[in-house]
This record gives structure tokens, sequence and C-alpha cells, in this order.
């Protein structure tokens, strides 16, 4: 990894643009949506700047101040790239390459734009709102964790690439009692990438996982650390609250 992708809060700070024509005017749309004051070169105060004609000299008499330069299409004069950038307000998912391709980055962004529904936005607002109910649900970190994480799964009650999630209804549910369910894993060989992503999924997921004797320890370590092991030699006649797997060979 080259650079550290970081998401900065500009509303309301100063940053330098310079340059003219469509490349500046595109950056100043970017840097008005993200609420930063556009400034030029020669304000203070601020401590980010974008080139965006790549003039060297101006790349340089920046940094000697300083402040940290994106010179657009010179990354080798740059303190930090401007990744493409999928908007789901305020899910935000950046795609970079390092200034490799800038052509390359904004691919993917479309691929990712088809592919990514517009209630994401929406959904980590809810989450959001919903973190006392969430916590009164589930006192435990660990098992408010594993609830979260269950929810939003493939196929989950809240799977955010799936319909319309409705966390109001889930957390209902829930409210309703604690539901237990049990998933069978039976092993294909003793090695873990033979697993199925969704056995994979829920050993990750599982609050208690209950194996057979001769299963490899290799496949048990794809479970939490925190999740409860049990040994025994058959399938469990009861089982705890939340999600237990069982898995054999």
């Amino acid at each position: 990894m080259q650079s550290l992708p970081v998401f900065l809060a500009l509303t309301g700070r100063p940053v330098i643009l310079t340059g003219r024509g469509e490349a500046a005017e595109a950056k100043h749309r970017l840097l008005e949506r993200a609420g930063a004051i556009v400034v030029g070169e020669d304000d203070s105060d601020a401590r980010i700047a974008i080139v965006s004609d790549g003039d060297e000299a101006t790349v340089a008499r920046l940094k000697a101040r300083g402040v940290l330069v994106n010179a657009t299409d010179r990354p080798a004069l740059c303190d930090f790239t401007l990744p493409a950038i999928v908007d789901r307000d305020p899910v935000l998912i950046a795609i970079g390459t390092g200034g490799a391709s800038a052509g390359l980055a904004a691919a993917l962004r479309q691929r990712l734009e088809a592919l990514l529904p517009g209630h994401l936005g929406d959904l980590a607002r809810a989450l959001f709102a919903a973190r006392g109910e969430l916590r009164r649900l589930w006192p435990d970190a660990g098992q408010r964790r594993q609830a979260i994480g269950k929810a939003l799964a493939p196929g989950g009650v809240i799977d955010p690439l799936g319909g319309d999630p409705d966390v109001d209804g889930w957390l209902a549910d829930a409210s309703a009692g604690t539901e237990t369910e049990l998933y069978v894993v039976r092993l294909r060989s003793a090695d873990p990438d033979d697993l199925t992503l969704r056995d994979a999924r829920m050993l990750a997921m599982a609050d208690q996982v209950c194996h057979a004797p001769d299963v490899p320890a290799a496949i048990l370590d794809r479970a939490r650390a925190d999740a409860v092991r049990v040994n025994m030699d058959g399938p469990p006649d009861e089982r705890d609250e939340g999600l237990t797997v069982w898995v054999t060979i």
C-alpha cells in the first residue's frame, strides 16, 4: 500500500485551488460539494492545495510553505491523490490508483455506481439513529457486532444490497425475542480454502461452533475468536441463543 486512504472533513476550511480551465472547474465543484472554502495561493491559513494545471513552480512554492499538494496529472509531485468517488452520502467509496490510471479508477467507479443502490445513505442514517436501541437489545459489544453483521450479511434482514432494508422492522422483531439458528457445515477437505463462501461467512458469524473431534484446527480458526467451541460426537440436540454452526467431515 503506497498511501493511506483518509476522508478529510473540509467543511468551512480553506483549500487552495490554482489553474484555469475544465480541470480547475471540476476540482472547484468537488471542493464545494465537500464544504471547503476555495481560496487562492496567497491564503496563509490553507494547508491543502490542488494545482489543477500541474505547474511545477506553483507546486514548489506551496510545498516550501508546508502545504500538502495535489498536482493534476503529475503523480510524482503529489503529496496526495484524489480518488474516484461513489457518493451515497453519508456512505462514500473512494477508488484510487495512486495516480497510475485515473481512467481505471473512473471505470471501476462506474461499475460500482451501477451495483450499489441509492438507499445506502438512508440505511447508514437509520443505523446511526438506532444506536441506543442496538445497545439496549445487545448490551454486550460482541453480541451487538454479531447481530449487526448477521443482519447486514448477504440475504440478511437489512442486506445493504437487498431490496429496501427496514431497520425499524428488524429491531422490532429482535425485541420480540432472540432467535436460535443451526447451520451445518459439511467439509469437503481439511483445507479451509475449500470452504464455500457461505460456510466461511457462517463460521465467521457463529456464536457457538460445535464440531466433530476430527475437524482440523485450521477450519475452526475461521470462526471468530470469542465464539464458544464445543467438541462433540454428534450434532447438538439443544443450542444456545443465536447462531450455532455444526461442523463435521
